[in-house]
């Protein structure tokens, strides 16, 4: 793909697309067929080219469309669609001629590189023979070095799980990390909230309890995406930490135990948090696919599965569906177990992967400094870290283009 030339149309984006000349343009029936040379087409709207073009609807310092749906010509209203000599489209309408859209992001668009799942890495169901810890990378760096952030946040795209080393073990440096990656998900626990054996603990995770696998908040409307847990202190007997993939663990159900998956998957629950100062609900299956753009929600957090919102003949099953699920979460072939280290912090995806904890008992301090953030937030992120460099513009010719 070419350098853009000088005077090239501004796109409804900030992504370098690079150049992609056009080989033919025509119209028909309200959209506007391209073609590129190496035979690839595209069939693109008129009010859609409208609401994006630069001269037309797109506002240039904003880069985002300023017509309102009532503002929008009529389909009726193209009159004209042609390549110019840089190989640009040129679309015309009855009331506004010679507006120029840039190929390169036609080209983004028609090769479906504008869905939001494009710019990421495929995510990989792992189990216990893949991985006898959390994938690992130093983390010495992470703040000044830009590439190990994007590798860190690949791998839990990925993964669903990624653990730093050798990190600084400072109270704030969670806090610090994760804020460079976009805003901390405040919950009622905090931004940012410490995990240790308290005498008067707000939580189970505040003891030295045994924890089954779970993922945190089912309470919530949208759980938050991803967790993070950073090692201080760890000098305690115990305390290992276990990992599930939730992806692994739910196709084992679906295939070795339909019954439980249709259960797990349809019947819900009254999910309440139990806080002095706090009362959050939510109603749901254990297993929330939801719809087909979004991603897998498991809400396994026993502590806080208030009742079962189910006809009464279906709650037996329900069980039955639960103590399957905690079984299969546990199984050898799919949990991992490790122990934190001062310096480790840890991330996952906290709607995917399944964490416990071994108890611990006294004679030792364990403490973890952690935060949460969405998934919207971490995914921009990484996108924006892995869009191509810039390139420099180029002497590519011009061409004077009637308004």
């Amino acid at each position: 793909m070419a350098n853009s030339p000088s005077n090239a149309p501004l796109t409804p984006d900030y992504i370098d697309h690079g150049w992609a000349p056009l080989a033919a343009a025509s119209v028909s029936d309200g959209f506007v067929h391209v073609r590129w040379p190496d035979g690839a087409e595209f069939a693109a709207y008129s009010l859609w080219l409208a609401e994006n073009a630069d001269g037309y609807g797109l506002e240039p310092t904003v880069r985002e469309s300023a017509l309102e749906p009532t503002d929008l010509p009529s389909a009726a209203a193209l009159v004209s669609a042609s390549v110019d000599d840089d190989g640009a489209l040129l679309v015309g309408w009855e009331h506004r001629a010679g507006v120029r859209i840039h190929p390169g992001w036609l080209r983004y668009v028609a090769d479906r590189r504008h869905l939001p799942e494009s710019a990421l890495p495929a995510t990989a169901p792992w189990t216990a023979a893949e991985f006898a810890e959390p994938p690992t990378i130093d983390g010495s760096e992470i703040l000044d070095d830009e590439s190990v952030l994007e590798r860190w946040l690949t791998g839990l795209v990925r993964h669903g799980i990624c653990r730093l080393a050798d990190t600084p073990t400072d109270l704030d440096f969670v806090g610090r990390l994760v804020g460079s990656i976009g805003p901390i998900r405040d919950t009622n626990f905090g931004r940012v909230w410490s995990v240790r054996a308290d005498v008067d603990p707000n939580s189970t995770a505040n003891t030295g309890l045994d924890l089954g696998q779970h993922t945190d908040l089912p309470t919530r409307e949208v759980p938050p995406g991803f967790q993070f847990l950073h090692c201080i202190e760890n000098t305690v007997d115990g305390g290992w930490s276990r990992m599930s993939d939730g992806l692994a663990v739910v196709e084992a159900i679906r295939s070795e135990h339909p019954d439980a998956y249709d259960a797990l998957t349809t019947l819900e629950w009254v999910f309440m948090n139990r806080a002095r100062d706090a009362e959050h609900r939510w109603v749901g299956p254990i297993i929330d696919h939801g719809s087909a753009s979004q991603p897998l929600t498991l809400r396994a957090f026993y502590p806080v599965r208030s009742a079962p919102h189910m006809a009464a003949d279906d709650i037996p099953r329900a069980y039955e569906s639960l103590r399957i699920f905690a079984t299969v979460a546990r199984d050898p072939r799919f949990q991992i177990r490790y122990p934190f280290r001062p310096g480790d912090l840890v991330g996952f995806d906290n709607r995917r992967v399944l964490h416990g904890r071994d108890a611990f008992e006294g004679g030792g301090s364990r403490h973890l400094r952690g935060c949460y953030s969405d998934h919207d937030d971490l995914y921009s992120k990484l996108r924006v870290l892995r869009r191509p460099a810039p390139r420099p513009e180029s002497a590519h010719p011009t061409s004077e283009v009637s308004a």
